[in-house]
């Protein structure tokens, strides 16, 4: 009800730091799992006598089948036929397409090379090690090739779903940063970037990924060249000339501004009990109103989410405003909590234009979240060697992350792919690749 909305927004509102409450969710496994029977038997002369038997089940347990290297052998059957001139004509049945042609890797290797890298942040040293522990001798540079040369492969899929996310009218954007060691022009240890935009039909979203060695501005007027809507991102500056130039809408990311009253309210000293919270901590709750409001209308229609935004969320909003004009001047201003109350304040026609379409998301965490593996295995690799290992990166990256937003197992997507693409001579086989358009039930591995 209204009365327990604003219930639970006021309780946010006075008490920033109780943590909010979260469901536990138990261990456990996805029902549709493949599944073995274990039969418990009893031994004849403890069923003397008996009537009937039965079975119940008394327990299930999650397995795994560890990794387990093989070699596949393809035998070609060859006919031989005798001509009418004496010679003779050999016909050969059919070989496999292999998407990188003559390759010592299955398509399933590929896959789970692909995956083991991009979405579980191994690296490719590990990796030479874990296939060297069950007979597989293959090494970093050789794995590290067939990803450069597979970027070539997956490009028009790669094409199509730069189309599909512009056949939307709303895209969210971030970058991250990315070293680099042989670009040219470019110090080993300089910043280059990764960048990210994710959108499309909420429905059937895509996420691409795209290196490049600068952060200018040239960089969004290039990879947002042609579309027409609307635009999140955070408050960085160098989207404002595409949003100019391309008469995009901008609007802005409600997770940037909390952040940075988030900082300012773990770097202030630890009070004592029963002393006021902080400037950022009241900031903190009047911003966590309106991701309570967000939380209740979530599942709503869009026409519906917006006119309850409107209703909820503008007089949030409107306080919060006046709270922040109001303390802009109460606070030092080499403080965090200062720079946090300018920044929302710089940043305000933009975090408050979600208000306007129920579509429109309070922050840029689909994106963010996007990125965040990346982020997670450049940790663990730390650099890419070439501009070109950064180009086809970015390409996996693309394909792992769409699937995984459209809710399919990466290393299922990505092995019918490589089964596939080099036998899709059109436009409509290579659609056929997409994620939505594909479907992975009771297809056979191998």
């Amino acid at each position: 009800s209204h009365e327990e909305m604003e219930k639970e927004l006021v309780e946010a509102e006075a008490d920033p730091k109780k943590p909010r409450k979260r469901r536990n969710k138990a261990d456990g496994f996805d029902e549709n799992l493949p599944r073995i029977q274990v039969r418990l038997t009893l031994n004849e002369e403890e069923k003397a006598g008996t009537g009937k038997t039965f079975f119940s089940k008394i327990k299930e347990e999650l397995d795994i089948v560890p990794a387990q290297a093989r070699v596949i052998e393809y035998w070609q059957e060859k006919a031989v036929f005798d001509e009418e001139d004496g010679t003779q004509q050999v016909v050969a049945a059919a070989r496999p397409v292999h998407p990188l042609g003559k390759c010592l890797a299955s398509v399933q290797l590929l896959a789970w090379i692909l995956v083991a890298k991009y979405a579980d942040a191994l690296p490719l040293y590990r990796l030479e090690g874990i296939l060297k522990r069950h007979g597989g001798r293959i090494s970093r540079t050789t794995m590290a090739n067939w990803i450069i040369r597979l970027d070539d492969v997956f490009r028009p899929l790669i094409n199509l779903l730069r189309e599909w996310q512009w056949s939307a009218d709303y895209l969210q954007a971030d970058e991250t940063r990315l070293q680099v060691l042989k670009e040219t022009g470019k110090s080993a240890q300089s910043d280059k970037w990764m960048w990210v935009i994710r959108g499309g039909p909420p429905d059937r979203p895509a996420v691409l990924f795209e290196y490049d060695p600068s952060r200018s501005e040239e960089v969004p007027l290039r990879l947002l060249d042609g579309f027409k809507g609307t635009l999140q991102t955070d408050g960085y500056a160098g989207y404002n000339r595409v949003c100019r130039e391309n008469d995009l809408t901008r609007i802005g990311c409600w997770d940037h501004a909390r952040r940075k009253f988030v900082e300012a309210s773990q770097a202030a000293p630890v009070k004592k009990k029963g002393t006021k919270v902080s400037k950022a901590d009241v900031a903190i709750g009047k911003i966590r109103k309106l991701y309570a409001i967000e939380k209740r209308t979530e599942k709503l229609p869009p026409e519906e989410k917006t006119r309850q935004r409107r209703q909820l969320a503008q007089p949030v909003l409107d306080d919060l405003k006046a709270w922040l004009d109001k303390n802009r001047t109460r606070v030092p201003k080499d403080s965090l909590t200062y720079k946090a109350i300018q920044y929302s304040l710089n940043q305000w026609e933009l975090l408050i234009g979600y208000l306007a379409d129920g579509r429109l998301n309070i922050s840029n965490a689909l994106a963010e979240n996007a990125i965040r593996p990346f982020a997670v295995g450049r940790r663990n690799w730390l650099f890419a060697d070439t501009p070109r290992g950064a180009k086809a990166s970015a390409t996996i990256y693309s394909l792992i992350e769409t699937a995984k937003a459209n809710g399919m197992e990466p290393l299922a997507y990505l092995h019918h792919v490589l089964q596939h693409i080099r036998g899709a001579g059109t436009v409509e086989e290579i659609e056929g690749l997409l994620p939505w358009n594909v479907n992975l039930e009771g297809k056979q591995e191998g």
